[in-house]
């Protein structure tokens, strides 16, 4: 896979990727297997984006222009045969352009985000921490349990709840966009009570 510095494999999937988040997929089409082998052997990231529903049949354009680099972190077989990857978010980026090569693999020319600063979770949040402990513990099968430091950053906590509360996937990339932890709290805040009720019974 020949690529100029700033070009990226893209997977577009019915799904968003934060910044340390966890991505599990089962690769069975050749031009991801493909990929899945370059990106292995270059330890190079791919880049996901969110896939418009109902449109696969013309990605290049329905894949939304921002989303995150995945990096792999394991491989596995998987019950059926097929291979399994685990992948880690990364940066966020923006996508200039894209094309698709003979076997119908996109590839980004990308702007890549700097990295959201870690900052103090504000006292007025302060339960989220405990909500996203439990949603991490509860909801990522084999994830470490949260550090001190990563329960006092809003914006490691801003993405756990992103990735983790039942958002529609507009609204969680809407969440991934933001560039605020504060304003993503803010938006987790707003929805909570609309989670509750959704969980009680008829």
């Amino acid at each position: 896979m020949s690529l100029s510095p700033d070009e990226y494999p893209l997977f577009p999937l019915s799904t968003v990727l934060y910044p340390g988040g966890t991505l599990a997929l089962r690769i069975f089409e050749p031009r991801y297997l493909t990929m899945i082998r370059d990106c292995a052997r270059d330890s190079r990231p791919f880049g996901v984006t969110l896939l418009l529903r109902g449109s696969d049949e013309n990605q290049t354009s329905s894949a939304l222009a921002i989303g995150t680099l995945a990096q792999i972190v394991d491989f596995y077989t998987l019950p059926d045969g097929l291979l399994g990857i685990r992948a880690l978010g990364g940066r966020r980026f923006h996508v200039d352009q894209a094309r698709a090569r003979d076997d119908g693999l996109l590839i980004g020319k990308l702007t890549l985000w700097e990295d959201e600063p870690s900052q103090e979770l504000p006292p007025e949040y302060s339960l989220l921490a405990r909500l996203a402990q439990g949603l991490v513990e509860n909801l990522i099968e084999g994830a470490p349990a949260p550090t001190k430091a990563e329960l006092d950053d809003a914006t490691w906590i801003s993405f756990r709840l992103a990735e983790l509360l039942p958002f529609s996937l507009g609204e969680k990339q809407q969440l991934l966009e933001l560039t605020d932890a504060n304003e993503r709290l803010q938006r987790v805040v707003d929805a909570l009570p609309r989670f509750r009720s959704d969980a009680e019974p008829e």
